[in-house]
């Protein structure tokens, strides 16, 4: 095993697939010279060069444009966007021509491109380069949307990423760049739309994405010196989505809490609400709790800032509620 941070497994990633497959090559503002905002991509244009790590303009709709068109001649482009809220300028490249065109052309083309977005708060980044956006990508036919939580998955899902022959949104939540973990010797893809279970338990099942995870498993830790044990689920891929794993753990639980960074209302933690309500209403004996940020703006100051976003404390209320 090798301890690296959550950017530096990205990086492996990256350059693994840079290496072993020529038709890979990287585009986004400042990710060459630079390095990238968050150094993700740092160092990879010496050995790439130019051609293969391309600097833009600042323009979020040229970049998805220009990935969608060197994915459907053959390419396979990882693409980054500073930051998540800017997808808004590139919104109908991205739902109007690579989450339809292989479907439109009868399967004839892939679209195999990666569009990397660092996603969150809790960098005091402010209302326009904090939100988790998530939500919005899962509701397209055609997109799969990836979110990792430590540096292991990181690395494994951003090799099958760049395999896929499908875009494929991926988000990366920007306080997990600099936090370290084990990450295997071997650069292995792990297969996406399979959950991992983090921690183990039999009271409670908690579903976390991204930052949240680790939030989860912090409270978890609280809770059980209480009596409680609760179960964390990370479905590591919000589409396609590893209902299996989740509703096996309910099945054992017969309770739920859902936590995502994203803002509550119309979340994607609604939609894995509304499923569970569907397809598991028998194996409940309490309700269906949902944890996610207020709805506004995500603030400046750190204050209000933590107070917008879920924390540890929130979990465990939540949690002590329906144990």
């Amino acid at each position: 095993m090798r301890n690296m941070t959550y950017a530096e497994a990205l990086r492996e990633a990256i350059l693994n697939e840079m290496r072993r497959d020529p038709a890979v090559f990287l585009l986004g503002e400042d990710i060459g010279r630079f390095g990238g905002t968050f150094g993700v991509t740092r160092g990879l244009i010496d050995e790439f060069g130019e051609d293969r790590v391309r600097d833009t303009p600042i323009s979020e709709t040229a970049i998805t444009g220009v990935s969608i068109g060197a994915a459907a001649t053959g390419m396979r482009p990882v693409a980054e966007l500073m930051f998540m809220d800017f997808v808004t300028v590139a919104m109908d490249q991205l739902v109007n021509q690579a989450a339809k065109m292989r479907y439109m052309f009868g399967g004839k083309i892939t679209i195999p491109m990666v569009l990397r977005m660092p996603a969150g708060a809790g960098i005091q980044a402010a209302a326009q380069h904090s939100q988790s956006l998530e939500a919005w990508f899962t509701h397209v036919p055609g997109l799969k949307v990836v979110y990792p939580s430590t540096p292991k998955d990181a690395l494994g899902l951003m090799i099958s990423a760049i395999r896929d022959d499908n875009p494929v949104v991926f988000v990366e939540h920007k306080v997990l760049y600099s936090m370290k973990g084990d990450v295997p010797d071997t650069n292995e893809p792990i297969p996406l739309g399979v959950a991992d279970i983090k921690r183990e338990g039999s009271d409670v099942t908690v579903v976390a994405t991204g930052l949240m995870v680790h939030k989860a498993l912090k409270a978890a830790e609280i809770l059980s010196k209480e009596g409680i044990e609760v179960e964390v689920i990370d479905p590591r891929t919000l589409l396609p989505l590893d209902k299996e794993k989740i509703f096996n753990s309910l099945k054992k639980t017969h309770k739920i809490v859902i936590v995502t960074e994203e803002v509550k209302r119309g979340s994607w933690g609604g939609e894995l609400a509304a499923l569970i309500a569907e397809e598991m209403f028998d194996y409940l004996d309490a309700q269906i709790v949902r944890i996610g940020a207020l709805n506004t703006p995500i603030p400046f100051t750190t204050v209000l800032e933590n107070v917008v976003i879920p924390n540890e404390e929130d979990i465990i209320k939540a949690v002590r509620a329906i144990a």
